[in-house]
């Protein structure tokens, strides 16, 4: 069952990893041209940038119709046990396929933030889908249990045996980080540098095994990254910056 799931997301993965790399100058470009994020993978070194660029557009406060409301609130950040961020391109005609790439981190046991381990996404949909977009996600990971199943490696299905909900947001969302009620992963999207709100239940994640070997000089595992065996690269100081700038925030 797993191999079969596995082979699923990695072909829905390699289809638009496919369909992304025949156009991929036009996609940096254009995704360069618009101040969005590419999905196109690259080395762990360039991930860790683009991981601190979206967390900081989700965290930043900024001026809107709305005031400065819509951002993730500085305790979600504090208490999470592990972030993943990722972009992700949905393209298609009638069935969409949908890929992406990032990185997941987690807090360790002294409070510190691990090294990072690259991740790609992948998973089919179905419906009018005409065209191209392409959304930033942050996804907060609540428990030790999520953290695991990020951490063995080979595939995740997001929404499968873990609870996901949309997370709160804003000044009132503060209230709803309450232990008793969260779920395991809360998510976050933005398309076009808005709040989108798109559901992530289905999308399949697999850990970059030869990305992270070559950024590290060697084999290694998303357990031996996750759980603080592999010293922190200095690489990741933007990101971890980043974070604690969240946290800290008035």
């Amino acid at each position: 069952m797993f191999k079969n799931l596995k082979q699923g997301v990695s072909s829905a993965a390699s289809k638009t990893a496919a369909a992304a790399s025949a156009a991929g100058t036009r996609i940096q470009e254009s995704a360069k041209n618009a101040e969005i994020n590419s999905p196109l993978p690259t080395d762990l070194g360039e991930e860790t940038k683009k991981a601190a660029k979206i967390l900081s557009s989700f965290t930043q406060k900024t001026e809107t119709e709305q005031g400065f409301d819509v951002i993730i609130p500085p305790a979600v950040i504090a208490n999470a046990k592990g972030l993943a961020i990722f972009t992700v391109i949905k393209a298609g005609f009638i069935t969409s396929l949908r890929a992406g790439n990032g990185l997941v981190i987690a807090r360790l046991p002294d409070g510190k933030w691990s090294a990072p381990s690259c991740i790609a996404t992948g998973g089919v949909g179905f419906g009018a889908q005409i065209g191209a977009d392409i959304t930033d996600f942050v996804i907060i990971l609540n428990t030790d249990e999520a953290v695991r199943a990020f951490s063995k490696g080979g595939n995740l299905t997001l929404g499968g045996a873990l609870s996901i909900s949309a997370g709160p947001i804003g000044a009132g969302g503060e209230a709803a980080v309450s232990a008793n009620s969260m779920a395991a992963i809360f998510s976050y999207s933005k398309s076009k540098g808005l709040f989108a709100g798109i559901s992530v239940e289905g999308t399949g994640l697999l850990e970059r095994s030869e990305s992270n070997a070559k950024f590290y000089g060697k084999p290694v595992k998303a357990e031996e990254l996750l759980t603080g065996a592999v010293p922190p690269p200095p690489e990741a100081k933007v990101l971890y910056d980043t974070i604690e700038a969240a946290i800290t925030r008035e």
